[in-house]
């Protein structure tokens, strides 16, 4: 059995819609997984944020307009006027809901409980618009087998064992549809796998039922070797091994959620990247196989930090790494890159939330320099550090303000750091020498 997982704006529409049962309809048994329609997750943020602001009046105005805007699909998509009653009936009551949260006070379990009514509308109108249409389907409650644990991370075993007891307890469909995104904590209470999350959560069904493929489907024909929103004239990569991938979608290829392929990689389950749009495209196979060796593809991350830590301690002296790792760990903040000399050492973030306690506790042993407002821009390949033409990239980048370069921490990734001003100038340049001069 195959898992599709279509993203919102596949479903952002009522022609994407039915390009989706489209693509779906082929008799085939499969399972479904789909994001809140596109908007409606911002929207519900910036509900949120008015009942954190105190404005229930304007969060009113926006449920409002978010309900309307549902009817509309509603009216479009189900005809039969039964269906149309049902699925209205559904709409209105989560409405209702959203209403009664905005005069409640503000609390993270109130947002994510919020944030989640998205994925829970897309499946409930899909799942009704297929029975409409002839095909028949069922809803797999994503709340009742997708849990994280107490370090937010999927609890595989009591996924694994709660789906296959979902799915068996469930009318038997040709269609299996669940939500994405969202889950459960080790408490019962709802919670998400983070923006990007339902690529993850395909990702996590295909590894439980060791499904024969999981497809991402997307707006666009798979991932490109560059970022087509700065740079013109990319291409759809046509293979990737899962190590490729995952450094490309880490590092800021934002048609993949960074963790999808980890749980599938260990039983070789393929994930194949398609555009809704353009269906008949190849897209991107994501395996374990190297095709090639040599750059693929560039991608790029922004709101980087930068932090020097320059102390005369370090030399030659024991524990100075440790000490300042156990920071960042009590902070809960990861770190993307790191370089070292005698007496200093430059790391970056992407999370500065806690940027001003971290300062402080080095600066208790640490001078400290911030740079914010920096890009890492990342180049990956097979074995690429080994490449002969690999070398002269620094040459076509003499130019630019590098400011920390990582090489050889993998073989399949070089990554620089650059202020974020030329980062598209740096995705240019890379361009035009990798994939047009050595072309």
């Amino acid at each position: 059995m195959k898992v599709l997982k279509f993203g919102g704006t596949s479903v952002g529409s009522v022609e994407n819609i039915n390009n989706v049962k489209n693509i779906i309809n082929d008799g085939e048994q499969k399972i479904i997984v789909l994001s809140a329609m596109s908007g409606t997750t911002n929207a519900l943020v910036k509900i949120t944020n008015c009942i954190v602001n105190n404005e229930p009046n304007i969060a009113i105005e926006l449920i409002n307009d978010l309900h309307i805007q549902y009817f509309e699909t509603v009216d479009a998509l189900i005809s039969n006027k039964k269906l149309n009653k049902e699925t209205k009936a559904y709409v209105n009551n989560v409405f209702d809901v959203l209403v009664q949260y905005t005069y409640g006070s503000y609390s993270t379990q109130l947002e994510r409980k919020i944030v989640s009514q998205g994925e829970l509308l897309s499946t409930f109108i899909f799942d009704i618009y297929l029975r409409q249409e002839g095909i028949r389907s069922t809803l797999l409650p994503a709340l009742s087998f997708m849990r994280i644990d107490k370090t937010n991370e999927p609890d595989f075993f009591y996924i694994k064992q709660n789906f296959k007891t979902v799915i068996k307890n469930a009318a038997e469909a040709t269609i299996y549809i669940t939500q994405g995104f969202i889950c459960i904590d080790e408490h019962g209470e709802v919670s998400n796998l983070q923006r990007g999350g339902s690529d993850y959560t395909a990702t996590l069904i295909g590894a439980a039922i060791k499904a024969e493929e999981v497809q991402i489907w997307t707006d666009i024909d798979g991932m490109h070797n560059n970022d087509p929103r700065f740079v013109e004239h990319t291409k759809p990569i046509s293979n990737l091994s899962y190590e490729e991938a995952a450094e490309l979608a880490y590092f800021g290829a934002k048609i993949l959620h960074p963790q999808t392929v980890t749980p599938v990689k260990a039983d070789g389950i393929p994930v194949r990247l398609k555009n809704t749009m353009n269906p008949d495209a190849h897209g991107t196979l994501i395996t374990g196989n190297y095709t090639e060796n040599g750059i693929k593809a560039i991608a790029a991350k922004d709101n980087i930090t930068a932090i020097k830590i320059k102390s005369g301690r370090m030399l030659q002296s024991h524990g100075f790494l440790k000490k300042v790792f156990e920071i960042f760990e009590v902070f809960e903040t990861p770190i993307d890159m790191i370089t070292t000399s005698e007496v200093a050492i430059s790391l970056t973030i992407d999370d500065d939330r806690s940027l001003d306690k971290i300062v402080t506790e080095l600066e208790k042993f640490a001078l400290i320099d911030i740079d914010k407002n920096q890009s890492i821009v990342c180049l990956v390949g097979h074995s690429i550090v080994h490449h002969q033409d690999t070398f002269k990239l620094f040459q076509i980048l003499q130019d630019v303000k590098i400011r920390m370069i990582s090489y050889g921490g993998s073989n399949n990734n070089i990554s620089l750091l650059v202020p974020t001003y030329e980062k598209k100038a740096t995705l240019e340049r890379l361009q035009d020498y990798i994939f047009k001069c050595l072309a």
